[in-house]
């Protein structure tokens, strides 16, 4: 008796003729696909909603704005509360030159003798500041009464203005100091 073996159903497919798409540059094989699919717009369209090669660099456009609006956003809110400080110091420095002034020996303030729009002016230009006005006076009534009391403005602009959009003319600033009257 002789064996019989099982029968094998074989299905054949047609043949895929592969299609090489060759880099021009070094030579190297790139792709292979069916030919007869290579071009089809639904598997096209399904590739290119699974690549992710461009993803990257969409998603930094994207981000890039916001990032660099938090940036120069914190770089000039650091500039203004810094001019602020150096404002404050100013009116410091100007009240205490003021109440020097008018003590017992004024001749060793360089607030004597009207000099102290000028000395103020100095100090200002120091930190670099330019005031708008100042104000110099001994006032007989509030919380600076019977106190030398100097007030300043100044207008702070800001150093990229076509980046970051402040008030027409920039922010005004003002700064006040007191000081004791040496006797």
């Amino acid at each position: 008796m002789s064996r019989s073996r099982p029968l094998k159903l074989v299905v054949r497919c047609k043949r895929m003729t592969p299609v090489r798409w060759l880099n021009r540059t070094t030579g190297r094989l790139i792709r292979w696909a069916d030919s007869r699919n290579a071009w089809e717009p639904s598997i096209a369209i399904g590739r290119l909603a699974q690549a992710e090669a461009g993803a990257t660099a969409v998603e930094f456009a994207l981000v890039l704005p916001m990032f660099l609006t938090l940036v120069f956003g914190t770089v000039e809110f650091g500039l203004l509360l810094w001019t602020q400080q150096a404002l404050q110091e100013t009116a410091i420095a100007g009240a205490r030159c003021v109440a020097i002034a008018q003590g017992s020996n004024p001749t060793t303030s360089p607030c004597a003798s009207g000099g102290t729009t000028s000395y103020i002016d100095n100090v200002a230009n120091g930190w670099g500041l330019t005031l708008a006005s100042v104000t110099a006076n001994t006032p007989t009534s509030g919380a600076c009464k019977g106190l030398s009391q100097v007030t300043l403005t100044s207008t702070f602009t800001s150093v990229a203005p076509s980046l970051v959009n402040l008030a027409t003319g920039g922010i005004t600033l003002t700064a006040s100091a007191c000081y004791p009257n040496n006797p």
